[in-house]
């Protein structure tokens, strides 16, 4: 989940390290490090913390040289110190190693080296790697060698850059694995590394992607890219389209925030170019979906983390109703561990915001061992899971800061809608008319999106009556059952209120028995085929004399005069409703955070993109 930043050039590497890793200070952020040559040695600045504590320190001791690298951390080996924070050197002070994954070998690596030797200044893994690398460099190898041979012992997914003042005209960055994504920028006459995209944004557009068990020697004029085991390699470089004033707040207080209100344009992204609104189809180009495999698929399996998990279950209902194809969600992180059955007649369809979620990753891995078809929805463009994928859906949102994520849960939903047709398009399983008419309801969501966020203000009053709150519980059935689960999460990422998602039918086989006057429910309960269901789970938490919070159509004088407080949206097709209900519960999530005064874009334990099991 770390972030990394490098760069070589002409100008002064500190100030673009420490504008990078702010860039990437989402993907973790309990310590910060960086190290640059200065007068032919290495000059390490670091600290536990957030980025201002670097920052703090590097005003106090300025270090300026023309190579560089960075790196903000989330801690798995070792407590959140200066001690344990990267960069990291060996016991000769010559070669500095920042790295994102783990070794899961480090305590024989650890007892081997220090049989040798090797003096261990801190309890991180990564510290391994750098004593790997210099008993080789002892050996007279160079150091592009000398890394390939320590990256040899290490076991696990990692994304690893190396600097050393032996050779100070270059810089070594290997990805191995799915640890997270290394990408490498190119600039004119300077080269930049990093972990994520957002970091070099500012310096260029044109970037090499590197894939598992590559090695880059970057240099000022370019990059040599071999395998691991030092075979010359050919590579492409992309153009990247983003602006990077897109990852700053602008006039919002948080990213979040921002984020959430940017789902207009996001979803309006998400659609373009895609939908043929006069013939009434869609068009999915990179899905690489032809008639013969639609026809062919016998199951799909929906695979994600978290967020996209919730997005999944959604798929579940939309997939299955509108092409009529089975269809199974599975928790990305238990997915392999299950001994799925699937075969070349399944899909199997990864979401993932990063495109790096590791738990993720394994799974494609997995189907594609069993010789499933891979596809993935992501956000993220050239990233391990769009790469690995047969197809792939691009979410369109542009980069998301926050780390609870908002835009990339609701671009999915409408991604999952538009896959629906398609594939029922493709197998003829749907009626013209209905085709159309399912079409043509996508050109309402930007503008039902928009209307919720213009109630932001009265969501802004029910979060002001409730962000005292210790415990909630949400509850939806049908199509909504997802977006409970989805509001829960939300609640309890930022909030750090426990807050649960459950299927509304199975409120009173347990979760009633802790309804009381302090514990709020929230209900999503729009005009949908559930509708009368959630009614009656209203009225059994009201007669528990709990607050009810309930999130309805427009007009419903029913649920106005039986509950506490009403998030109200607008009168929504069903199957789109999704979209719909999470924008208060998102906005409610964080108006109650920033109440509460907590750290809504970094909250505590958590990190963007989960490149770690």
């Amino acid at each position: 989940m770390c972030g990394i930043v490098g760069y070589i050039g002409p100008r002064d590497a500190t100030p673009i390290i420490l504008n990078g890793l702010r860039r990437l200070e989402y993907r973790g952020y309990d310590s910060a490090g960086l190290a640059v040559l200065e007068n032919g040695g290495i000059q390490i600045r670091r600290d536990a913390g957030k980025l201002s504590r670097l920052a703090e320190l590097v005003d106090s001791s300025p270090v300026h040289g023309h190579c560089g690298i960075g790196h903000t951390r989330w801690a798995t080996h070792g407590v959140p110190n200066s001690r344990n924070a990267h960069p990291h050197t060996g016991n000769t002070g010559k070669v500095v190693v920042v790295h994102n994954g783990i070794v899961e070998n480090y305590l024989e690596l650890r007892q081997e080296l220090a049989a040798e030797g090797a003096v261990f200044q801190s309890e991180t893994d990564t510290e391994t790697i750098v004593h790997l690398i210099e008993r080789y460099l002892s050996r007279g190898m160079g150091l592009a060698e000398a890394a390939r041979e320590a990256f040899g012992h290490l076991k696990g997914a990692h994304g690893i850059v190396v600097m050393s003042a032996l050779e100070p005209d270059k810089i070594i960055a290997a990805r191995i694995g799915n640890a997270g994504g290394v990408v490498i920028g190119c600039g004119d006459g300077e080269m930049f590394i990093a972990s994520d995209l957002p970091a070099i944004l500012d310096h260029t557009r044109r970037v090499v992607f590197l894939e598992s068990r590559q090695l880059a020697v970057v240099t000022r004029s370019g990059l040599e890219l071999q395998t691991l085991e030092g075979e010359p390699l050919r590579f492409q470089t992309h153009t990247i389209p983003w602006d990077p004033v897109s990852a700053e707040k602008g006039e919002y207080r948080h990213f979040m925030a921002k984020e959430i209100h940017e789902q207009v344009r996001s979803l309006t992204d998400t659609i373009s170019g895609r939908v043929d609104f006069e013939q009434g189809r869609i068009r999915l180009p990179e899905l690489n979906l032809t008639p013969e495999l639609a026809r062919r698929i016998k199951k799909i399996v929906i695979t994600g983390c978290g967020t996209a998990a919730h997005a999944g279950m959604v798929g579940r209902i939309l997939i299955q109703r509108i092409s009529r194809i089975p269809v199974e969600v599975e928790i990305a992180s238990e997915f392999r561990y299950s001994d799925p059955i699937i075969d070349r007649d399944t899909v199997v369809l990864a979401i993932s915001q990063s495109g790096e979620t590791v738990d993720t990753l394994a799974a494609m891995e997995e189907a594609r061992r069993k010789g499933a078809v891979l596809w993935s929805i992501v956000n993220v463009i050239g990233s391990q899971a769009m790469r690995l994928a047969d197809g792939f859906i691009s979410m369109q949102t542009g980069p998301e800061i926050g780390v609870a994520s908002t835009k990339a849960f609701t671009a999915p939903l409408v991604d999952l809608y538009m896959l629906a047709i398609l594939l029922a398009d493709l197998r003829g399983s749907l009626a013209d008319d209905d085709r159309r008419c399912l079409v043509n309801h996508l050109r309402l969501v930007p503008d039902l999106v928009g209307r919720c966020l213009d109630r932001d203000r009265q969501v802004q009053s029910v979060a002001r009556a409730l962000k005292d709150m210790a415990h909630c519980l949400y509850l939806g059935r049908g199509i909504n059952m997802p977006i409970a689960y989805e509001g829960a999460l939300k609640l309890k990422e930022i909030s750090y209120i426990h807050a649960e998602g459950y299927p509304a039918g199975e409120m009173k086989h347990g979760p009633i028995a802790l309804i009381d006057r302090t514990m709020p429910t929230v209900v999503i309960a729009p005009r949908d085929p559930w509708y009368e269901k959630m009614i009656s789970q209203i009225e059994q938490a009201k007669a528990r004399g709990g607050p009810v919070v309930a999130v309805a159509t427009e007009g419903d004088k029913l649920i106005g005069s039986l509950a506490t407080y009403v998030l109200w949206v607008p009168e929504t097709p069903w199957m789109l409703s999704p979209v719909i209900t999470v924008i208060p519960l998102q906005l409610l999530a964080y108006h109650i955070a920033a109440l509460r005064g907590l750290d809504v874009d970094q909250p505590r334990n958590l990190a963007k993109s989960v490149t770690v099991e």
